[in-house]
């Protein structure tokens, strides 16, 4: 097929996404979801349409990520790494208003679980290389592709499976690009693009009480319960002092400079008047977090347990992990078992270099007179477990979004969609960075 006749990566995307969105890859955590292995297939199917030798690998039966070497113009530079996860997390099908599965387009937005986290851009992936390779072109250097398991419980039957088991697929690989990065923002009147360098990082904590269990009727000095809601009032109404790291300060610099006003950073409401939802990220990257999300004690209305526990969900600044946990245990106080039930790294890099260059130029060619930030990611990416390697990573899903549109509250919530000229803007772009990177 000629280029001339090739269909182009924004013809390709909506499709290609829609179709993963019908297949159901929820993650509830625990093993008990329907698993990746058939959009694994399915993708493995798209890359071998195009040319591609594809590897599918499972962790465990069901749990399945596919990797593909693309071989580039010269070989001999340093290979980047394109990745995205495959797998979603459960939506509350009763509370949306299109069905989470369906992959409907309505008044031009694609619906679904996933649409911006992440199949869309699996699918920008995804339809950049089918339309290359159908036009006989290549990328200039080898690029890995990875559509990968687990990221939304961690990424431990996914990236790092691959990252300990089968670090050999990604042989040569420097720098990495994935995920919520690249989205637009309006700064006073002027549109800018956010470029992720830098996230924070993660520590699940188990917190347990311990108390003389009894009756229910009966005076009780020594109650489980009664010490892990103190421990953990104490650290849900903790405030954490403000801290600029220099991924936020380059941030904060920005803005500044587009605006000619401060970051209103200790107004949440002006912050959130000048960013919309986005401003909910930019705040939580200028502290450090610990969120009670879940509490276990007790089988009996009548009955005293012995122990009693709760979940917290700790994200660090980089550089801030060992404060937090002390934080942590000075708040829960005496007789209460602080737990690591999982931890990621926090990552930092700098808003520099060829890779960078090419990230912006592609942004601002398909949006002329637009602005290109460095931000820091309040949540965590695949990027840590590939870190472990020695590859930079970045986020940079590229969506020209409306104005209004609430991005940031689509992610793992209600009514997740992706607007269809956004998303087809994305593949554009995603594929200039891809022809010049």
């Amino acid at each position: 097929m000629s280029e001339q006749t090739a269909p182009t990566a924004d013809e390709l995307v909506t499709g290609i996404c829609a179709d993963l969105l019908r297949i159901d890859t929820s993650n509830y955590g625990d093993g008990s979801g329907p698993g990746e292995r058939a959009a694994a297939e399915h993708v493995a199917g798209l890359l071998s349409d195009a040319g591609l030798e594809p590897e599918l690998v499972e962790s465990e039966p069901g749990r399945a990520s596919v990797v593909a070497r693309w071989s580039g113009e010269d070989p001999a530079r340093d290979a980047l790494l394109l990745h995205g996860h495959l797998d979603v997390v459960p939506p509350e099908a009763g509370d949306w208003a299109v069905p989470p599965f369906s992959g409907e387009v309505v008044d031009g937005e694609l619906w679904g679980r996933g649409a911006v986290d992440m199949k869309d851009m699996d699918a920008m992936i995804l339809a950049n290389v089918l339309a290359m390779t159908r036009a006989g072109r290549r990328p200039p250097r080898d690029v890995v592709l990875a559509f990968l398991a687990d990221e939304e419980a961690g990424g431990m039957k996914g990236a790092r499976h691959l990252v300990e088991h089968r670090p050999e697929l990604f042989e040569g690989v420097t720098e990495a690009v994935s995920e919520v990065g690249g989205f637009s923002v309006e700064v006073a009147g002027n549109r800018a693009y956010l470029l992720q360098v830098a996230e924070k990082g993660l520590l699940w904590l188990r917190l347990t009480a311990t108390g003389r269990p009894g009756h229910g009727s009966q005076v009780h000095d020594a109650n489980a319960v009664t010490r892990l809601a103190a421990a953990v009032a104490r650290i849900g109404a903790h405030r954490w002092p403000t801290a600029m790291p220099a991924s936020v300060q380059a941030f904060a610099d920005g803005y500044a400079q587009l605006s000619g006003s401060p970051l209103p950073l200790h107004d949440p409401e002006a912050l959130e008047a000048e960013l919309g939802t986005t401003a909910r990220w930019i705040r939580a990257t200028t502290q450090n977090t610990a969120t009670p999300t879940v509490l276990q004690a007790g089988y009996k209305h009548n009955v005293v347990p012995a122990r009693a526990g709760a979940l917290v969900d700790c994200r660090f600044l980089p550089g801030d992990r060992d404060h937090v946990m002390r934080t942590v245990h000075e708040l829960a106080g005496e007789g209460i078992e602080i737990e690591v039930v999982h931890e990621d790294r926090a990552l930092e890099t700098t808003a520099d270099g060829t890779l960078v260059d090419a990230m912006t130029a592609a942004l601002q060619a398909e949006d002329p007179g637009s602005a290109v930030l460095p931000y820091c990611l309040s949540g965590g990416t695949d990027n840590k477990h590939f870190d472990r390697l020695g590859i930079r990573g970045f986020g940079f899903a590229p969506l020209r979004l409306p104005a209004g549109f609430d991005f940031a509250s689509l992610f793992h919530g209600t009514d997740e969609r992706v607007p269809v000229a956004s998303l087809e803007f994305g593949a554009r772009t995603l594929g200039r960075f891809i022809r010049t990177c």
